[in-house]
Formats: C-alpha cells, sequence, structure tokens
C-alpha cells in the first residue's frame, strides 16, 4: 500500500482530518452497514473454508486454491477491513502509529497473496484444460498445497523486505490522524511491477488462452454428437462441459477480482499526476478489500456444490457420522 511521495512539507497539511458532518443517526447506520459489511466477508468465507476442509469430495487441487483464497478473504475480514472502514467513517486514523504499522503490513501481504492465489488459479484453469492428462498425472493435492506453502511464503518475505526498505529510505513523519506509508517513486514502481502488472498479465494471458480452449472444447463437443456412440458421447461431453463451467465461473471470479484492484492501482499510478486526496485514496482502498466480500457471493450465485455445504452447515449436518463423504457435487 502506498501514495506517492509528497513534499515533507505540506504532508501534514494535505492529510488533516475534516470534520465529520453527519447526523447522528447517519453515523449509526454508517457503523451498523460496516459491521454487516464485516460480517458478510468473514461468515461468508468461513463456509467456504469449512466446505473445503470438511467434505472429501471437494479435496481437489483446484478448490485447495479458492479454500487459499478464502482464508487470505476472511483473515482481511477480521483483520483489515474493520479499520478500513473506521477510518473511513471518522475521516481520520483514531489509531496508534504502530497499529498504523502493522495495518499496511497485514493489509499488503493478503492483498498480495490474494492476487497470487487468483494468478495460480489462472494457472491451475489453464493446465487442466490444456492438457488434461498431464494435469491429472501431475497436480495433485499435496503439490497444490505445498504451492500454496511456498506462494504464501514469498509474498511474506517481499511484504517484510518492501516495507523495511521503504521506510529505510523515507523521511517522512507521522501526522496527527494520519495513516500512510510514503514511498520514493522507485519504491513505488517496484510495487507496482510485482504486485499487479506481472501477476495480473498473467491472469489475462492465461484466462484469454482457457477462453479460447473452451471455444475449441465447443466445437468438440458439436463433433461428438454426430460421430460418437451415445455412451461416449455423453460421458466426453459432460467431461468437457464441467471443465467449461469451472473456467467460467473462476473467470467471473477473476473479473471481479481485477475490477476492484484496478481503482487502486490506477489512483498509485497518476499519484504524480493528479492530486491526492485522502477521502479518495480511503475510497479506492476499500474497494479493495471489498472483493473480499463479494468472493462468496460469487461461490453461491454459481456453485451449487457451496449452496448444499452451506445448508448441511446450517443444519449443523455436518457433525453427524461420515458427514464427509456427502456427494455434495450431485
Amino acid at each position: 500500500m502506498n501514495v506517492t511521495e509528497l513534499n515533507l512539507s505540506d504532508r501534514c497539511e494535505h492529510f488533516s482530518c475534516p470534520e465529520r458532518s453527519v447526523s447522528p443517526a447517519v453515523y449509526i447506520l454508517l457503523y451498523m452497514c460496516s459491521a454487516a459489511v464485516v460480517l458478510l466477508t468473514v461468515c461468508g468465507n468461513l463456509l467456504v473454508i469449512i466446505s473445503v476442509l470438511h467434505f472429501k469430495q471437494l479435496h481437489t487441487p483446484t478448490n485447495i486454491l479458492v479454500l487459499s483464497l478464502a482464508v487470505s478473504d476472511f483473515l482481511v475480514g477480521a483483520l483489515v477491513m474493520p479499520s478500513v472502514l473506521i477510518w473511513l467513517i471518522e475521516s481520520c486514523w483514531i489509531f496508534e502509529k504502530v497499529f498504523c504499522i502493522g495495518f499496511f503490513l497485514i493489509g499488503s501481504f493478503l492483498t498480495i497473496v490474494s492476487i497470487y492465489n487468483v494468478a495460480l488459479i489462472a494457472v491451475d484453469r489453464y493446465l487442466a484444460l490444456s492438457n488434461p492428462f498431464f494435469y491429472t498425472n501431475t497436480i495433485s493435492v499435496r503439490t497444490v498445497w505445498a504451492v500454496v506453502f511456498s506462494n504464501c511464503c514469498a509474498c511474506l518475505v517481499y511484504t517484510v523486505a518492501f516495507y523495511f526498505f521503504s521506510v529505510a529510505s523515507s523521511t517522512s513523519v507521522m501526522c496527527p490522524g494520519e495513516c500512510y506509508v510514503f514511498l520514493t517513486r522507485f519504491m513505488a514502481l517496484i510495487d507496482l511491477i510485482i504486485t499487479f502488472i506481472v501477476p495480473c498479465s498473467c491472469i489475462i494471458i492465461l484466462y484469454s488462452g482457457v477462453f479460447l480452449i473452451a471455444k475449441k472444447h465447443a466445437t468438440a463437443i458439436r463433433e461428438l454428437n454426430n460421430h460418437t456412440r451415445p455412451q461416449t458421447q455423453k460421458i466426453t461431453s459432460h467431461s468437457m462441459k464441467s471443465e467449461r463451467k469451472a473456467a467460467k465461473v473462476l473467470g467471473i471470479l477473476v473479473s471481479v477480482f481485477l475490477a476492484c484492484l484496478l481503482p487502486y492501482f490506477v489512483y498509485s499510478l497518476l499519484g504524480d499526476v493528479i492530486e491526492q486526496q485522502t477521502e479518495e485514496f480511503k475510497k479506492v482502498l476499500f474497494v479493495l478489500y471489498l472483493n473480499s466480500s463479494i468472493n462468496p457471493v460469487i461461490y453461491a450465485l454459481f456453485y451449487p456444490w457451496f449452496r448444499r455445504c452451506v445448508k448441511l452447515i446450517i443444519t449443523l449436518q455436518i457433525f453427524q457420522t461420515d458427514s464427509a463423504l456427502i456427494n455434495v457435487l450431485s
């Protein structure tokens, strides 16, 4: 997270806290809506986590990546989003300086993990559709767990190293009511390349390939309808359609993710062109984290298995004997 360089003498004045001018009723309503957003984020992603971990039928490489994304979204809702919403409502940072540093460290780490999780999902879908035999024989649940762990470690090392060198190279001061990390142009550019340009380019390129392959599969299914036996046709067509549907749903998830991510990085990139304002920065930051609330809604809308799992969890049927073996995909 960053705000590009400003003149040191102007920082405190530029980021001074505006007075809150809303009625008590609106103030209470804002906090109630914020609590609802946090609750949706935490509970929605917790349902995804429980579903994938509990039901053995969902222990697939793709779902392990979905699980990893849900964990990072859950932590965003639990650790980061409340502070962002309070900051947005109060129009001022009301916590301590140490808490501000921790807020940016945790927020940055979880954002980078989420971005690269989505990139890994794109890689997973591309391999599954472009080379299904290689995918089936090579990509196992254990392999994906190792990749997820390595991704988290690499993101943690990058985040800590980035902020260590950023603080070391910065002469900024913390003004009352301010919570910003001021970066040099060089550090801001490095962050933009590593956390946005590289992973998002991979996501766009891979998903372009995925949809081209899905189009070829659609053509193949039509040919099967004319040239194969009914039983073979049924099995192969179902398999292809299943893969195409999974790619389509994850494509929607990726599109929403990029839509939430783009405003923040555009704002950061244009920091030297437009005059950065405190309120605008907080809004684009909130949109960035709002993606963590939207993902469970996407699962609920497009994944029948997720709706079945939620029903089993809410009705406490997961505590029954052998509930992990329940067929949730049929």
